[in-house]
């Protein structure tokens, strides 16, 4: 990505807090196609000594191909506030009508190399934990539903995480944009 020394973004918390805000992150890797990508909502672990950078966890349909890339190297694109900037939002005579649209956004890119986890435990626990923080005051939880369905649930699903080898983040804010 392409990083104006203006916009590059390099506080690491920052980042993380983009991701944790925004937690759809697009998962692009080589694949037998060509360039493929998944969308998928991801968990953000906190850095430990065996990843510095912290961790990115998710988890995904058997069926879906991604799983059985292990090892693969893999980007990880997760974007925040985004939208267009008129010029009519400045002081045209101020700058002698030098300007022109311009669109502002925030987005951070994770690298690392893709694992799979097949542990239904893991898998369970990792459920529960992006239930709990998307659900919030409302409450439903993965125990609600019959323990029968989610044994299977479980049987279709595989982990995958990825130890975040680098973080690179662009924030692009016109002077005059107004962040709602």
């Amino acid at each position: 990505m392409y990083i104006a020394a203006r916009h590059a973004e390099t506080r690491v918390d920052a980042m993380q807090a983009l991701i944790r805000s925004d937690p759809l992150g697009a998962i692009v890797r080589a694949g037998a196609s060509g360039l493929e990508a998944d969308h998928i909502p991801f968990e953000l672990v906190p850095p430990t000594p065996e990843a510095p950078h912290g961790l990115l966890r998710a988890h995904v349909a058997r069926a879906n191909p991604l799983w059985r890339q292990d090892g693969a190297a893999v980007l990880v694109l997760f974007r925040g506030a985004a939208g267009y900037v008129s010029p009519l939002r400045h002081d045209l005579a101020a700058v002698g009508g030098r300007m022109v649209p311009t669109w502002d956004y925030a987005v951070v890119h994770a690298h690392g190399r893709l694992r799979t986890v097949e542990d239904g435990d893991w898998i369970l626990a990792h459920m529960r934990r992006m239930t709990v923080r998307q659900e919030g005051e409302r409450g439903w939880a993965v125990d609600d539903a019959p323990h029968d369905y989610i044994t299977q649930l479980l049987k279709a699903t595989v982990g995958i995480e990825i130890a975040i080898e680098g973080l690179e983040a662009k924030t692009k804010r016109s002077a005059m944009h107004e962040t709602s």
